[in-house]
């Protein structure tokens, strides 16, 4: 498991309040990118480089 301590989470903007399929990022430390699913915030926790996390981010984007 990747070392959460000091991991600033918030939830995604697409977030809303009916508990549906939400992911928080953690992205404060350094040479990491943390994301975990909101319903299940003991569960696994994916790690990205951050070139990788923007390239991911900018893809989704583009629909």
């Amino acid at each position: 498991m990747s070392d959460r301590t000091g991991a600033e989470w918030r939830k995604s903007s697409r977030s809303n309040g009916s508990g549906g399929a939400c992911i928080e990022v953690a992205d404060n430390l350094p040479a990491r990118v943390l994301v975990r699913d909101t319903k299940d915030r003991d569960g696994g926790t994916l790690t990205f480089a951050p070139d990788a996390w923007r390239a991911f981010v900018g893809f989704a984007k583009q629909g």
